[in-house]
């Protein structure tokens, strides 16, 4: 019986590798599945033959996929594992009893009266197991090495005057650094980090949210107070020593099914110097809402400012060419420098051609009076617009964090691309020119002092994803020049001189795909900065499975794709694109030390597919699949649709082999990368907690301190870690009762303890665990 079972399923699978192994070497594929389908059918008719040559037959098949797989490979064991482990398994399983001894083997070394071994069969699955062990003794992808430990900058600009004990701003001051200056916490005793205490906002994801909703908030920490918001915009106040809640404000947003997030990434802190000591609302904390308000709060008490635009609140949706409930809303904290309050928004990507404007406005941070408008559809008026007049449509927004050098006069802005992302048909002079870039604008009168673009007719959702992070890099001549660092979507990270935007690490340009649809075009050419993250170019042999079964599907999807690598551009019959609109880097951007002038982040690599839908094939609206990242996007307006999503196998894992995720150390005065470790485990990615170091995707940011610590959470297993900053080496790591993309931050307390606060609440893009919760890790007493 038993032998007629494994005839029987060798059968099988023998025709599944067959009949796909010959449709992806029609298709231009590899032959190996075609070959060794055939094989195992082979191995079936004699094993129903009660032939012993079944399992020399075998043996063929055993050692011809092992040098196939290293042959494609190498020594990478999580990509030689899916390629082997179901043929090693059934190897081990024809040397059992069960099946030797029917076929007439007294042993399984010996001969018998056929004449024929077993030893093929048996030293062929010795060596494959082999190979496998010694291929877990080395990581092809690992890179390591030490960033400098020199002090570059006694005294570095860390960009506003916050006392070392606070966190003021999202990225601890207008410069966006990510940088604490306190130093209790270090390499040498991280590893006994302990949680001192936790809180629960109470505000949890509810049936009818949306998909993505997420709790991305980074704290802030003025005086002895936290300050923070909830995925549902309730704004909470902290003792920071405790964590006990001082005040909570619940603004009602209600729920919307057309929000494309329903998240809240910080709010903005403002002190009234001019006020007199114990005014109300001398202090003032400012919560932007989902339903596009931003209210002005009593930092002391919670209560509404009403001092402030309306009553205490600024409508945001205000000259907007639209009033769609939820098409438009900030979910990052605004910008504060030189008595304004800097706005921007998030639009619905891909929902409609009808959008709102995606307008940069400046107010009064006093009495909320609109100050200057900058609108990258109309990129000259700036002054306020007269009574009736609109924004313009749908042009590109910037959903992501500000950075602002007051002594310059600049406030930087990320910018996002128009919608639809994936379409390029019509856009204006000024979309083209603006689209996916870091524009520099006057803090006083809103004017355009200079523009980078990193993306040219952007087709793929390469929104620039994160706040510019300004750092003053010392030159080797002992010059100092002040720069800013843009990490964007596709892998790139630009160093530019900030008062300019002319590049500090070189920019060239490289030959892009062509081939757009009818009516549309690609650039020729697209930047790619010195100092790059950017996959290499797939390959069939990168495509990867949990078996060799939904890896060879991938690499028939892989050929069936259109894929000429990176900037491939969309298409009807469906493209990969990589790296995804996922990103390489995404809105949890980078942190730097400013007196070592290193940098520290977490590259991501996640390809994506895009297909578009001709119009006519679009379901009616309420009968399509409601998609935001992933699924179909109705682009209502524009001639098609798109089907977006990552590129996934049967199994639903990514289709490119991993690693998924690393974490990486440069030295920005050189530009050069000195270690690259792959991040995270599939722990939280598996039915099983199984804690393999495999590298996976992330979506947060990194801090780090002068102990020479960063810290990073982000990553789909739930976890915070520590890493040693000078070589990237993992010192320590606390589970978090949810997932982890917010990005941390650190302060002390009066008594000079210091504290690190991680933010776990879950992603429902990633679909990492939702929760509420606030949790502050110390050093022993």
């Amino acid at each position: 019986m038993a032998i007629t079972i494994t005839a029987i399923l060798f059968t099988l699978i023998g025709i599944a590798l067959a009949a796909g192994g010959g449709h992806l070497l029609m298709i231009g594929g590899s032959a190996y599945y075609l070959i060794t389908g055939i094989g195992f059918v082979l191995t079936a008719i004699l094993l129903f033959m009660r032939r012993p040559l079944a399992l020399s037959l075998y043996a063929v098949i055993v050692i011809g996929s092992l040098v196939w797989a290293v042959w494609e490979v190498g020594l990478d064991w999580w990509q030689l594992g899916p390629r082997g482990g179901v043929i090693i398994v059934l190897g081990i399983w024809l040397l059992t009893p069960w099946i030797r001894r029917p076929l007439g083997f007294s042993s399984p070394t010996t001969g018998f009266r056929y004449g024929a071994d077993v030893r093929p069969l048996a030293v062929s699955v010795c060596i494959a197991v082999l190979v496998a062990l010694v291929s877990m003794l080395f990581d092809p992808h690992d890179q390591s090495g030490d960033l400098p430990e020199e002090v570059v900058a006694a005294a570095p600009n860390l960009g506003g005057n916050v006392p070392p004990a606070d966190w003021h701003q999202y990225g601890r001051t207008p410069y966006g650094q990510r940088y604490s200056p306190l130093d209790q916490i270090n390499r040498e005793n991280v590893a006994k980090l302990t949680e001192v205490w936790r809180f629960q906002t109470g505000d949890v994801k509810l049936p009818d949210d949306v998909g993505e909703t997420t709790y991305q908030v980074t704290p802030l920490k003025v005086g002895n107070t936290l300050f923070l918001c909830t995925p549902h915009n309730w704004a909470i106040a902290l003792d920071a020593t405790t964590g006990k809640q001082i005040w909570k404000f619940d603004p009602n947003v209600g729920l919307n099914p057309d929000r494309q997030h329903q998240t809240c990434r910080g709010v903005s802190y403002y002190s009234d110097t001019a006020a007199a000591a114990g005014t109300p609302c001398a202090a003032r904390v400012y919560l932007p809402t989902s339903d596009a308000r931003l209210i002005a709060l009593d930092a002391g008490t919670g209560q509404i400012c009403e001092s402030f635009a309306d009553k205490g609140t600024l409508h945001l949706e205000a000259g907007m060419p639209f009033n769609p409930a939820g098409y438009y809303y900030s979910t990052s904290p605004p910008a504060i420098a030189g008595n304004k309050i800097i706005v921007g928004g998030a639009v619905n990507d891909n929902y409609s051609t009808q959008e709102q404007s995606g307008v940069i406005r400046a107010f009064d941070v006093n009495s909320g009076q609109l100050i200057w408008n900058w609108d990258s559809g109309n990129p000259t008026q700036t002054t306020p617009l007269p009574e009736g007049q609109k924004y313009t449509v749908n042009s590109p927004n910037s959903w992501s964090v500000f950075s602002v050098d007051e002594a310059l006069g600049l406030v930087y802005i990320p910018l996002g691309n128009q919608v639809p992302d994936q379409l390029g048909i019509g856009r204006s002079e000024n979309v083209e020119k603006y689209s996916s870039s870091i524009v520099a604008l006057d803090l006083n009168t809103g004017a355009d002092r200079w523009v980078k673009q990193f993306v040219h007719h952007d087709l793929w959702d390469m929104d620039v994803p994160a706040q510019p992070t300004l750092i003053d890099i010392k030159k080797p001549d002992n010059s100092t020049v002040p720069a800013l660092v843009g990490p964007t979507k596709q892998g790139d990270i630009y160093v530019l001189d900030r008062r300019t935007g002319e590049p500090i690490i070189p920019i060239t340009e490289e030959p892009a795909p062509t081939g757009a649809i009818a009516g549309d075009f690609t650039a020729p050419t697209q930047p790619t900065s010195g100092l790059s993250f950017k996959p290499p170019k797939l390959e069939e042999r990168n495509m990867w499975g949990v078996t060799m079964f939904d890896q060879m599907v991938c690499r028939i999807r892989y050929h069936s794709l259109r894929y000429d690598g990176r900037y491939t551009p969309p298409s009807l019959e469906g493209s990969i694109v990589y790296p995804g609109n996922f990103g390489t880097f995404n809105w949890g951007g980078v942190a730097v030390d400013p007196e070592r002038q290193v940098m520290f982040g977490m590259p991501t690599y996640l390809a994506f597919t895009s297909q578009l839908v001709p119009r006519d094939q679009v379901p009616p609206k309420g009968q399509d699949e409601k998609g935001s990242e992933q699924g179909l996007n109705r682009n209502d307006g524009a001639p098609y649709g798109v089907k977006m999503g990552p590129f996934l196998g049967p199994l639903q894992v990514p289709c490119q082999a991993p690693p998924w995720g690393y974490v990486t150390g440069v030295d920005l005065r050189t530009g050069e990368t000195a270690y690259k470790h792959k991040n995270g485990t599939v722990y939280d990615m598996t039915p099983l907690p199984l804690p393999f170091k495999i590298g996976v995707p992330g979506i947060g940011g990194p801090m780090i301190t002068k102990g020479g610590v960063a810290f990073l959470g982000a990553a789909v297993d739930d976890y915070l870690r520590a890493y040693d900053l000078t070589n990237g080496q993992q010192l320590w790591e606390a589970r978090l009762p949810a997932g982890g993309q917010a990005t941390p931050m650190s302060y002390a307390v009066e008594d000079g303890r210091q504290f690190v606060v991680m933010v776990a609440g879950g992603h429902g893009s990633v679909g990492t665990k939702p929760g509420d919760y606030v949790i502050a890790y110390a050093l022993p007493r």
